[in-house]
């Protein structure tokens, strides 16, 4: 042997360098999050929030009307933000699952504001706003949990730089809901579903058999609403 061999390590060195190794990956791992700005909440941008009812269906047409009287009645640093609060549904149209937006509330903006007499007279006298939620024709401002709920704050980032991730998508069924049978053995029966996989997009469905309730796994292209 030479005497200039490299004498190994015992055990107990190796793993203090594991763990030191360990010890600087987790540092980075935080450094970077340390440097990464803050995801802002719209709960904390001036103002409240407030829920505005209008009349259904029309609610892009009375969003717009309200911003033309923000603007033309110079009232930017009173009422901030107009939104249809949207989330991203799943549904299979032709077989094939595809990602639409659809309305949270239908019926409903959300304001962003410092109410006072003035703004409240701008917002209420909107062509198309039917009045404010709240109780005793109170409006009531919205808390931080359903400010965050319904204009869904991203929680992560996506793989090209850090733009927020979309909440999401939640499947357009739920548990007790009624549905007809499209393709399969099955096709044209009509069921309940029993449960809901959203991981492998399947439903269990309670289909009536010759008078008994039989559960029956399906893919989501393969039942549609009634």
């Amino acid at each position: 042997m030479s005497e200039y061999e490299p004498i190994p390590a015992d055990d107990d060195e190796s793993a203090s360098l594991d763990e030191a190794a360990v010890t600087d990956d987790q540092l980075l791992d935080e450094e970077e999050a340390a440097a990464r700005p803050p995801v802002e909440s719209p709960y904390d941008r001036p103002g409240r929030w407030y829920v505005v009812h209008t009349q259904s269906g029309y609610e892009k047409k009375v969003k717009q009307n309200l911003e033309a009287r923000i603007s033309s009645m110079n009232m930017e640093e009173r009422i901030h933000e107009v939104v249809i609060p949207m989330e991203d549904v799943i549904e299979f149209k032709n077989g094939k699952k595809v990602v639409v937006q659809k309305k949270v509330f239908p019926g409903y903006l959300y304001v962003r504001c410092f109410l006072d007499d003035h703004s409240w007279d701008v917002i209420r006298n909107t062509p198309g706003v039917t009045g404010f939620v709240g109780t005793a024709g109170k409006p009531i401002p919205l808390s931080r949990r359903d400010v965050e709920a319904a204009l869904a704050v991203p929680e992560e980032e996506d793989e090209t730089g850090g733009v927020p991730r979309k909440q999401r998508p939640k499947l357009d069924y739920e548990v007790g809901e009624s549905v007809r049978v499209k393709t399969g053995p099955f096709a044209d029966f009509n069921g309940q579903i029993a449960e809901i996989n959203e991981d492998q997009l399947k439903v269990k469905v309670l289909v009536n058999i010759f008078g008994r309730e039989t559960p029956v796994e399906l893919e989501f292209s393969q039942v549609g609403k009634l």
